[in-house]
């Protein structure tokens, strides 16, 4: 996929970059992303994306702008309060970067139009916040065979990974899944919503950008992945660090007894 003179000049510090280059900014242009959410941390992933050059974005969320995203929805503005998310986020990009490719999917990602949706795409970053959708999002992308990069944010931490259960890694046994990390998705209701308990917004902005720089490693091909590695960040104290995980026997994706699509989603 040729890169026209405008793109060359635009993408100039990307391809300066020896681990990048125009082979590496080529595979940004041909790539397809889905972005689960448009919110906290769907933004700056959207927009740090979009400005790489990745040149077909899906987005899928059915909210409307309000105005308490604004605090740290960066990617919306006062202008737009009222506007589904979808089309306020598409405006934006094309003010970014109008090589880019927006595909809006107002609606919310469900049992029945997950595999779908993620099937007509190369890489699936999820922005979502909450539990059900971030399990449904990691069971569909490894039956799509997708690799999903998945983060969530507290009120001052943030956490982020790579899945690629789908895989095997170099001790040959299976990459390890959600379900290794966290084996029991928390009762509905247990944990306070952002509305609830509130969020730092910048923190947000911190932990996706992470999101859409690993994203861009992916496709890229570049550096080490956080497969098997989950990153904490605590803002308090300005803490990162990552700690291993590994396959579980017990996970019912690829252990000892796996379940279809079907019978997670009832689940």
């Amino acid at each position: 996929m040729t890169l026209s003179p405008a793109e060359l000049e635009r993408y100039a510090r990307h391809i300066v970059l020896r681990d990048v280059g125009g082979p590496g900014q080529q595979k940004l242009k041909a790539a397809r992303v889905l972005v689960i959410g448009a919110g906290g941390l769907g933004a700056p992933v959207l927009q740090y994306l979009a400005a790489a050059g990745v040149g077909t974005l899906g987005i899928v969320d059915d909210d409307t702008v309000s105005l308490s995203n604004l605090q740290r929805q960066v990617i919306h503005d006062t202008d737009q309060l009222g506007e589904p998310k979808v089309a306020s986020a598409a405006e934006a990009i094309s003010r970014i970067n109008p090589h880019v490719k927006v595909e809006p999917h107002p609606v919310r990602l469900r049992p029945e139009n997950a595999l779908a949706l993620i099937g007509r795409y190369d890489l699936v970053v999820d922005g979502s916040d909450n539990f059900a959708t971030r399990y449904l999002a990691s069971d569909a992308s490894f039956f799509a065979k997708k690799p999903l990069v998945t983060g969530a944010v507290g009120q001052f931490d943030g956490s982020l990974t790579l899945l690629k259960p789908y895989e095997t890694g170099a001790d040959g046994k299976p990459n390890p899944t959600y379900r290794c990390i966290f084996p029991d998705q928390p009762p509905e209701g247990m944990l306070p919503t952002c509305a609830e308990a509130g969020i730092l917004g910048a923190l947000t902005g911190t932990i996706g950008s992470l999101q859409a720089l690993e994203a861009i490693k992916e496709i890229v091909g570049i550096g080490e992945g956080l497969v098997g590695r989950l990153l904490l960040f605590d803002a308090r104290s300005m803490r990162m660090e990552t700690i291993r995980y590994a396959w579980s026997a017990k996970n019912p994706l690829t252990g000892a007894m796996p379940k279809s699509f079907a019978e997670l989603a009832d689940a």
